[in-house]
């Protein structure tokens, strides 16, 4: 398992279109990937997952993820977030 935290900078946080764009993204991967925020545990690959989690700009979350390609599902879910999530 590999995991890295990182503060979400899109202005509108993990909202309906980022939150798409990441689950479809980080759903290809077949490691488990999830994201860890104000103590719960949230699926990545699941946009209402996503959407509960309430995340704004500006949250540090933690990226977790534990299967055969984690390092590249990892590497991708970093990218994204930097990236603003398509925002």
């Amino acid at each position: 398992m590999v995991s890295q935290k990182i503060t979400v900078t899109n202005e509108q946080g993990m909202h309906m279109r980022p939150a798409s764009v990441f689950s479809q993204a980080m759903t290809p991967f077949a490691s488990d990937v999830k994201i860890l925020f104000n103590g719960n545990t949230y699926d990545a690959k699941s946009v209402m997952m996503l959407m509960s989690a309430c995340i704004k700009c500006g949250a540090e979350i933690e990226v977790q993820c534990d299967g055969a390609d984690e390092q590249d599902a990892l590497k991708k879910a970093i990218e994204l977030i930097e990236a603003g999530l398509g925002d």
